[in-house]
């Protein structure tokens, strides 16, 4: 006696069918996950996008994040400061210390 299952030619043709669909959507399933890791491994290790040539940072100071906004751009910097700067005239708006 041999219990290894049904054999597919016992089966209807659309439980054959159906078989043969859910291991397709299996193994695109298991194709996108590993896409997605593959994405994001690379992404994380990526080198950071450096900062435009038009900001001045004060001297001995280095920058550990960037955002922007509509008409400002904020630079957080290793000394626990956040420099937001104008995005027109790419001058010094506001300081603000983290504490």
């Amino acid at each position: 006696m041999n219990d290894t299952g049904p054999n597919e030619d016992a089966l209807p043709p659309q439980l054959v069918f159906l078989k043969r669909l859910v291991t397709a959507l299996g193994v695109v399933m298991i194709a996108g996950f590993l896409v997605l890791i593959a994405a994001l491994v690379i992404r994380l290790n990526a080198e950071p996008l450096p900062l435009p040539d038009r900001i001045a940072l004060p001297d001995g100071v280095a920058a550990v994040a960037f955002t922007q906004g509509t008409d400002w751009f904020a630079v957080v910097t290793d000394d626990d400061r956040i420099l937001i700067y104008d995005r027109a005239t790419s001058q010094l708006r506001q300081t603000v210390v983290v504490e």
